[in-house]
């Protein structure tokens, strides 16, 4: 363990599981809570309001910084992902001194065997964007499946933005029978609504304020497909987009919420969310709203 003190007031900060998993056994009662709110650092608003969240239900909260090398099927993107651990720590600290970090290197998750195991998500996995990205979710099922373990929260957080993201860990857990309670938080969006993200604080300040475009499609998208058929909703969408020099749609998908099948014909029984990805120049921007 390692507390690294800002203004008198320490924040536990532990690299190794070893020792995480020895103090919380310390910390933890028969009827307390652990929150914990996985993240890859980078921190932003949304990261924080994930952890404000567990902090209010939550006993103690547990938040992790690892940026996970299963889940980049680019190994560009995860060469250039943002590493800010001593910023990060600062903004958690702001928040509240009384959480809890797990900031590991990949040898402490991974000893040595730094791959993936392979899931059956019953088919969730096949969709958006598990086909631009072959083995990515088996890459996020393996980091989350094993920081479930050492952590063993009773709630963990995670953000609608990676919509397909949350319903696969669902899945994960319900398959596994992992006593975690999973919930899904609102998308935290900037002054432009662009998707909070951890990618964004490498987009430009001119290509970050043009990106409002994605929010703005997506909500007329979603006006289109209120009044119009799903083919009318997607064709407006790659229109809005086909011109465009800045911006590159790499997918369009209308999806029943529970299954992300692709949509074959509304029915009005079902919940259909959109999905988006996004490529400006190399960094790759998703988003997603609910139709209904």
């Amino acid at each position: 363990m390692f507390a690294l003190n800002f203004n008198n007031t320490a924040m536990h900060i532990f690299y190794g599981k070893v020792a995480l998993i020895a103090y919380l056994k310390t910390i933890k009662t028969a009827n307390s809570t652990i929150g914990f709110v996985p993240t890859m650092g980078a921190l932003h608003q949304g990261h924080l309001a994930l952890m404000q969240r567990s902090l209010k239900e939550n006993d103690d909260t547990v938040v992790s910084i690892f940026v996970n090398p299963t889940q980049f099927n680019n190994p560009e993107d995860l060469e250039k992902y943002p590493r800010t651990l001593e910023e990060d720590v600062k903004k958690m600290r702001g928040l509240s001194d009384k959480m809890i970090l797990y900031a590991p290197s990949v040898e402490d998750i991974y000893e040595g065997h730094t791959v993936s195991e392979a899931f059956d998500f019953d088919g969730l996995e096949n969709q958006m964007e598990g086909k631009f990205r072959p083995g990515h979710f088996n890459g996020v099922g393996t980091i989350v499946k094993r920081l479930f373990e050492i952590v063993t929260p009773t709630n963990a957080y995670f953000g609608e933005k990676d919509f397909q993201q949350l319903q696969i860990v669902k899945k994960m857990v319900e398959k596994n029978h992992l006593p975690v309670n999973v919930v899904g938080c609102p998308i935290f969006r900037e002054d432009n609504q662009l998707a909070m993200s951890s990618r964004n604080e490498r987009l430009t300040a001119e290509e970050r304020k043009e990106a409002a475009i994605i929010f703005k499609v997506l909500t007329e998208a979603k006006e289109i497909f209120q009044k119009g058929t799903s083919e009318e909703t997607i064709q407006f969408v790659e229109n809005s987009f086909k011109d465009n020099e800045r911006f590159n749609l790499e997918y369009f998908v209308i999806a029943d919420e529970s299954t992300l099948l692709p949509i074959e014909y509304k029915d009005k029984d079902k919940n259909y969310r959109a999905f988006i990805a996004v490529f400006v120049n190399s960094i790759r921007l998703i988003d997603t709203i609910s139709l209904n």
